[in-house]
């Protein structure tokens, strides 16, 4: 039974990193709500004057106070931060000084992910007394809102993430639960596991 279990995680994983690399590289799901930077080279020469070599995320308007600001500090500062927002643009930016893009790894770690995601919630399943292939699939379906709901919904409230950004990979996650969910419909036993 464990075989079982074992090897539905491992398809459901196989076919959410399948459905994945298809919304990203054939579908414009991948990249909904995403745009090029005008004038590109202009505003990529200003970050690399101004922020250099640091590696890090992040936000503007900012507070204006450093790394090392007292939370006395940090309280005084947010009571201006909403004049702030309502006069100068907003965002948030990651930034990587140059570096090679290494596509295999990352394409590597996105596998393992969406691997480990299919096994954790197969995992999950077969600690329930569900036994249909309905519910089965329900199941791994209110997993996949509730991975998407996590961070998505957030980044969309508190950094202003576009909102077809957010529906769109709201949309990838829950479509490969949806399939995770398929693959132990179909794999696990019919039966639940004994308790």
């Amino acid at each position: 039974m464990t075989a079982r279990i074992v090897f539905a995680g491992i398809l459901g994983g196989i076919l959410m990193f399948v459905w994945t690399s298809i919304a990203h590289m054939f579908l414009p799901l991948g990249e909904a709500g995403i745009r090029e930077i005008p004038n590109e080279q202009t505003v990529v020469g200003a970050m690399q004057t101004n922020i250099g070599e640091k590696e890090a995320l992040f936000i503007f308007p900012g507070l204006g106070l450093g790394e090392n600001a007292t939370r006395e500090q940090r309280n005084e500062a947010m009571k201006g931060l909403a004049a702030k927002y309502a006069s100068s643009p907003s965002g948030i930016l990651m930034y990587h000084p140059p570096k090679p893009f290494e596509f295999p790894k990352h394409l590597g770690i996105e596998f393992v992910t969406e691997l480990v995601e299919a096994l954790l919630v197969v995992f999950l399943l077969a600690q329930t007394r569900i036994a249909g292939s309905g519910g089965r699939i329900g199941f791994a379906l209110v997993a996949g809102i509730l991975a998407a709901i996590t961070t998505n919904v957030s980044y969309w409230n508190w950094y202003g993430f576009p909102g077809v950004y957010t529906a769109s990979y709201m949309f990838i996650q829950i479509a490969g639960f949806f399939l995770i969910g398929i693959a132990a419909a179909l794999v696990m036993p019919k039966s639940p596991m004994p308790s």
